[in-house]
């Protein structure tokens, strides 16, 4: 049961990558945001599952990936700095006005989020 939800939850990552690349080929620079928030915090979810942790918030997922992947060299801290700079911009999408991303901004972060979703992956198959 675990396992299926692991699986589940990095498909799901794939899913949102996947759909964050549409928008980007059609300049939705926000809406990508969005969905490249969602591909790392599914994938975040993984790794958590994986440690029997489940956070019941955004801000949960956030400080327990922190605390066991960041903090304890797991993951290099570039990826801590992903997650919060994805966590953070997402909320600005979504809930400020007035608020655009551009192509220049957006673009690199889609290389990054593949990479992690590389790594993370390869964790998840070390067990």
């Amino acid at each position: 049961m675990k396992q299926d939800y692991i699986i589940y939850r990095m498909k799901r990552a794939l899913e949102k990558l996947n759909d964050a690349k549409l928008l980007a080929n059609s300049e939705r620079w926000n809406s990508c945001v969005n969905r490249l928030y969602y591909a790392c915090f599914y994938a975040v979810n993984a790794l958590l599952i994986e440690k029997k942790i489940e956070p019941k918030t955004h801000k949960g997922v956030k400080v327990k990936f922190f605390y066991e992947f960041i903090r304890t060299g797991i993951f290099y801290k570039k990826y801590g700095k992903l997650y919060t700079d994805l966590h953070d911009w997402r909320n600005e999408s979504d809930y400020s006005d007035f608020f655009e991303f551009d192509k220049e901004i957006v673009n690199p972060v889609i290389e990054q989020v593949e990479n992690f979703l590389n790594i993370v992956q390869n964790k998840l198959s070390e067990k």
